[in-house]
């Protein structure tokens, strides 16, 4: 095992990932900004080291920073966390070049799931059921038109280089289709420096459902269930839970979806932490989206219902240790509700609000868990994501996590800052989503009519 582990990020992942580390006796080194001089994550490690100024660009994702932060602290590993560097194969293919251990999947395989349209065919050759558009990116505004009409409208245009809904729009009708391409391709272009883009029909009253899966070095591979990721706003996930409720009720949509993203992750030789997200219609029918080659932020969801420490698995994978855990050990055991909690506006479009942190008061309690990268008299800046902490609750069953989550959330004390909430604790309040009964579009439709 690992002596000592450099974490390449910021915020709560870095806070959990440290907490990791301590927790099994191996040494942590985290990395920050300059405007991150005073963040819970420096002091949580035990060494620190900074890496830039205070835009992203010149520190979270500066690779020389962090490899030489890495390689003066006597790191032997670097886990990568979520976003930032997580998914970017030049930096896990400079980890390994420099002799150290990237913990997550082989560059190959983050280049495999990378490209989405490539991702598309690689499931579907692996007998994954995939959305129905483009085979690969679009030479053209023609070939879009072709392959529009083809599949039928409404479509999605996504950017082949993207995900966590950058670079994705919705056309209901030809005549939106050119403007909805080019707004595409200019964000691939600035986000991925790729503006290929590429086509997909749009399922009506999706249900966004993704699945958990470790695999290690020896071709041994679990799933961890399912989980529910359809309450979201603008593309991005805003709650999540374990298990999904409408998953739960039909057990031949769950061995379908767990058995297709064990054959997606084992067509490309995937090793470490994935998951493979799935949009399902009303009928139980679903479709291959996206594989995540890293830890999703969400995951605390699925450690709560099957006890399962990811972060730990990831840490022994990554040593080269085998699984262990064979699929039959692997049992679910009531339900959980994470909300992400953000200084935002619902009201203004979710307009972020950044500012200074007053008095800050995590809730607690049975079946509470609150990851946090931020305290008191501290500074939610402009320069990143602007979600101050998630917020877990486990139960017995899904109404007993749905009604600690809701009481958790009226008991957050965050003073100084606009913040998301009471939106979230009505969210959890309303019939529908009690019910169950929601799609990815309800989320919006519901902070509209408020």
């Amino acid at each position: 095992m690992f002596e000592k582990v450099l974490i390449a990020n910021r915020g709560e992942i870095a806070c959990r990932i440290a907490a990791v580390l301590r927790g099994r006796g191996i040494g942590s080194v985290a990395v920050y900004s300059e405007a991150d001089a005073a963040a819970p994550h420096r002091h949580a490690a035990d060494e620190a080291f900074p890496i830039g100024p205070a835009p992203v660009a010149q520190s979270y994702l500066n690779q020389d920073a962090i490899l030489d932060a890495a390689l003066r602290s006597g790191a032997q590993a670097i886990h990568p966390g979520y976003g930032l560097l997580s998914e970017n194969t030049t930096f896990a293919r400079r980890v390994v070049e420099a002799g150290l251990v990237f913990i997550g999947p082989t560059p190959e395989a983050i280049d495999a799931m990378g490209d989405k349209a490539a991702a598309r065919r690689t499931a579907k050759a692996a007998g994954v059921p995939v959305v129905p558009g483009s085979d690969g990116p679009l030479d053209d505004d023609a070939e879009a038109s072709r392959v529009a009409e083809a599949i039928g409208y409404p479509v999605l245009v996504k950017a082949a280089g993207g995900g966590g809904g950058i670079g994705m729009a919705l056309v209901h009708k030809p005549d939106r289709l050119a403007r909805a391409l080019e707004s595409c391709r200019d964000r691939g272009r600035s986000s991925f420096g790729n503006p290929a883009v590429y086509l997909e029909k749009y399922i009506e009253q999706p249900r966004h459902v993704e699945v958990q899966v470790l695999f290690d070095h020896h071709g041994h591979g679990i799933h961890l269930f399912e989980r529910e990721c359809t309450l979201q706003r603008r593309h991005q996930k805003v709650v999540e839970e374990a298990p999904s409720p409408f998953v739960a009720t039909r057990p031949d949509v769950r061995a379908g979806l767990t058995e297709a993203a064990l054959r997606a992750a084992g067509a490309i030789g995937y090793r470490n932490a994935g998951t493979v997200e799935f949009v399902v219609g009303t009928d139980g029918a679903f479709y291959f989206i996206e594989m995540n080659t890293r830890l999703q932020v969400e995951h605390p969801v699925t450690e709560a219902v099957t006890g399962v420490d990811l972060i730990g698995w990831q840490l022994d994978i990554a040593a080269g240790r085998p699984l262990t855990l064979r699929q039959e050990d692997v049992r679910l055991s009531g339900a959980a509700v994470e909300c992400r909690v953000y200084a935002e506006d619902p009201a203004k479009s979710f307009l972020p609000r950044p500012g200074h942190i007053g008095r800050f008061v995590p809730p607690s309690g049975p079946g509470i868990r609150v990851d946090t990268g931020v305290g008191p008299d501290q500074d939610v800046t402009p320069y990143y994501d602007p979600m101050i902490a998630k917020l877990l609750a486990h139960g017995a069953d899904r109404a007993e996590a749905l009604e600690r989550a809701r009481a958790a959330l009226q008991g957050f004390v965050v003073e100084g800052l606009t913040t998301n909430l009471s939106f979230l604790a009505e969210i959890l309040g309303h019939p529908d989503v009690r019910a169950g009964a929601f799609d990815t579009g309800w989320l919006e439709r519901f902070a509209k009519g408020r």
